[in-house]
């Protein structure tokens, strides 16, 4: 028994951990769930607490270059306090509500190249503790949808996404890092754009849109950046012309003769001016999504972007089966 107990210290013999997710994506503010199923090992464990962290995959930019890692951005204890016997099988149901600000993974169900986990972390009195880690997936509130799907039919394409740490300035972020959806210019733009910028930040209220496009330099006009914001209540969704709407926002934002929006103080705090693509950037296939937002998700990143993805939980997986040997 104390050659079991001394092993259990080292994690060999001990409790084992994997969380299953309710199936289909989750939505900024809504509800998450699903079960983490217990099996008890050689003995008996005392499981201090069980915590979900959700993990993002970010780009910080330094001086150096540009650098990813994994940001926690929330986590819940959902379970504790008890002794899991020798071999025993448990499973404990779970019902989390995620932040307002988490970022959006796909899109009519096209991968968007977003790296989003939920890492469980199994917490054993006297031994090292568990952990396991599953892909989580997260589609549109209807109003970010409504303005994509709206950019779609005025012809801009998709290009990337990519989740970027830092602040935009004047805003209510709340998170440590902000979303940037990269679109190609429409037909109507392109000698005057390289492309627009679009980052959703959402609260209980409604979402504010935040607008950024890249505008060329011309003869007698300057290039650079141009910045823009609206908000819109999730209840003012229905009943509006998306099309008219954004399209005006975009010609206000590239006709304006300073950066849109500059006065409200806008900008983004990383210190950094530049923005750089996401994961899997010019790895654009035609995708058969449905709808009029086929302009947006027309080019998605291929299989590139699950295999980094298996990367991402790979590597967790190999650290844990290291400690287990």
């Amino acid at each position: 028994m104390v050659f079991k107990k001394l092993l259990g210290s080292l994690g060999v013999g001990g409790p084992t951990v994997d969380t299953v997710l309710q199936p289909g994506p989750a939505v900024p503010g809504g509800g998450l769930s699903g079960e983490v199923r217990l099996k008890g090992g050689a003995t008996d464990a005392t499981i201090e607490h069980i915590t979900l962290e959700l993990v993002a995959r970010v780009e910080a930019e330094h001086e150096d270059g540009e650098a990813e890692g994994g940001v926690v951005f929330e986590q819940f204890t959902v379970a504790g306090g008890f002794v899991l016997g020798e071999g025993e099988e448990r499973s404990i149901p779970f019902g989390v509500t995620l932040p307002w600000e988490t970022p959006v993974t796909e899109l009519y169900g096209q991968d968007l190249g977003i790296v989003l986990g939920v890492r469980t972390e199994l917490s054993v009195a006297g031994a090292r503790d568990k952990g396991d880690l599953d892909r989580l997936t997260v589609g549109p509130l209807p109003a970010q949808e409504a303005v994509l799907e709206a950019l779609g039919q005025l012809g801009f394409g998709f290009r990337s996404a990519d989740l970027e740490l830092g602040h935009i300035g004047g805003s209510g972020q709340r998170l440590p890092f902000y979303q940037e959806i990269e679109l190609a210019p429409s037909a109507r733009y392109a000698d005057r754009v390289n492309e627009v910028e679009v980052t959703f930040l959402a609260g209980p209220e409604g979402l504010e849109v935040v607008l950024e496009a890249d505008k060329r330099g011309g003869l007698f006009s300057g290039g650079g950046d141009a910045l823009g914001r609206f908000t819109v209540g999730h209840h003012e969704v229905r009943g509006r012309d998306w099309v008219t709407e954004v399209d005006g926002r975009i010609q206000a934002l590239i006709e304006a003769r300073t950066p849109h929006g500059a006065h409200e103080g806008y900008g983004h705090d990383s210190g950094h001016p530049q923005h750089h693509a996401g994961p899997g950037m010019g790895t654009m296939v035609a995708a058969g999504a449905a709808g009029v937002a086929v302009g947006v998700v027309g080019g998605m990143v291929a299989a590139e972007v699950i295999d980094e993805v298996g990367d991402f939980f790979e590597g967790d997986e190999e650290e844990e089966e290291s400690d287990e040997g």
